[in-house]
C-alpha cells in the first residue's frame, strides 16, 4: 500500500485547508484510514479516523472543526479543516492498516503500518 498526502500549506488563523491522501498498490476491503499530525518535540498523535464502514472519530482537539471523509473505491482520504488555529501546525500524515477482527480502528500510530511521506500545515496568527 503506498500513501501520497497533498494539500498542505499556510493558512492563517481561522482559515481553511483541505488535505487529501491517495491510496494505491494493494487495496483491502476492510480497514482503518486517519490522519495523524506530529509537531516538532511533540509524539505522533491521531486526529481523525475512518473505516471501511464510513465510521468516524475525532480527537478533541478537532472535533467539530475537522471533517475525515473517504470516497468510495476507498483510494481516496480526505481531511476538511477549518477554524484553523495555531495549535494545529504539524506535519500531517495519512496511514492505513486492515481492519482484521477489530471493531473500532485504533488510535496508536505504532498499529498503523502504512503511511504517507506527510504534508505540512502551518497556521499563523
Amino acid at each position: 500500500v503506498q500513501l501520497v498526502e497533498s494539500g498542505g500549506g499556510s493558512v492563517q488563523a481561522g482559515g481553511s485547508l483541505r488535505l487529501s491522501c491517495g491510496a494505491s498498490g494493494y487495496s483491502y476491503s476492510r480497514y482503518c484510514m486517519g490522519w495523524f499530525r506530529q509537531s516538532p518535540g511533540k509524539e505522533r498523535e491521531w486526529v481523525a479516523l475512518i473505516d471501511d464502514l464510513g465510521r468516524a472519530s475525532y480527537a478533541d482537539s478537532v472535533k467539530g472543526r475537522f471533517t475525515i471523509s473517504q470516497d468510495n473505491a476507498g483510494t481516496s482520504l480526505y481531511l476538511q479543516m477549518t477554524s484553523l488555529q495555531t495549535e494545529d501546525t504539524a506535519a500531517y500524515y495519512c496511514a492505513e492498516v486492515r481492519r482484521y477482527m477489530i471493531e473500532s480502528c485504533p488510535g496508536q500510530p505504532g498499529d498503523y503500518p502504512y503511511w504517507g511521506q506527510g504534508t505540512q500545515v502551518t497556521v499563523s496568527s
